[in-house]
């Protein structure tokens, strides 16, 4: 994978900021609770990752580093002790820029915490206790769609 320069990145960054600040803010209004706290956290979140972006190593995708970034922010700015309700229910609304209909359908049959824990380990680039068995379940669903047994 090639190096991207501090300017390539705060370019990219600066056109996920606005190609997908919508998709940023209901995984932040999921975790806050509230969009107006939300829209902080994503502008919070922006101005961390446009800060940081020297510290960018490339070696994974530069959306899934702003995306870990910005969930971060959320969860700084939620309530004390306010629960994460609708964070799996955001997270199925993200879209996957290669999701083709079997994946999503497949996605959208996962229990909303193993779509959580999907969408945490390929976004945000998080958690991989529950990961197993969500890939488990995506394979087997994928492969029974396709007419191969599992």
């Amino acid at each position: 994978m090639r190096v991207l320069s501090g300017g390539e990145v705060t370019e990219r960054i600066e056109r996920l900021y606005r190609s997908r600040y919508d998709a940023f803010c209901r995984m932040a209004m999921a975790v806050t609770g509230d969009l107006e706290r939300a829209h902080e956290s994503v502008q919070d979140g922006f101005v961390r990752a446009y800060a940081a972006g020297g510290s960018f190593r490339g070696d994974g995708s530069l959306e899934a580093w702003v995306w870990k970034i910005i969930l971060r922010s959320a969860i700084d700015a939620r309530p004390a002790g306010a629960p994460i309700a609708g964070l799996a229910e955001a997270a199925a609304a993200v879209p996957f820029p290669d999701r083709d209909s079997a994946l999503a359908s497949a996605l959208l049959a996962l229990s909303p915490r193993r779509r959580l824990m999907v969408f945490l380990r390929y976004w945000a680039g998080t958690v991989s206790a529950t990961l197993t068995q969500a890939r488990a379940a995506l394979r087997a669903s994928l492969e029974v769609e396709s007419g191969r047994t599992p």
